[in-house]
């Protein structure tokens, strides 16, 4: 499970930066902590589906396209 949160994580920051959204930005869009949202980058915690939602409507972007791939994890 650790190398799929930093799978997900990692393709999160990926589509960020895609965006131009900095941290800052997208966890006040999505209602989390600033903190909170570098700890998933780094795929140290796992986020509900709700959250992941939210992270893909402000990415402009499908929820599944974050999900990393089988051989990503």
């Amino acid at each position: 499970m650790d190398k799929l949160a930093k799978a997900l994580g990692e393709r999160i920051r990926m589509q960020r930066k895609a965006c131009r959204i900095s941290q800052d930005a997208l966890a006040l869009a999505c209602s989390i902590d600033r903190s909170y949202v570098g700890r998933i980058e780094r795929g140290e915690v796992n986020i509900t589906v709700e959250k992941l939602y939210r992270i893909a409507g402000e990415l402009a972007c499908e929820p599944s396209s974050l999900l990393p791939q089988l051989s990503e994890i």
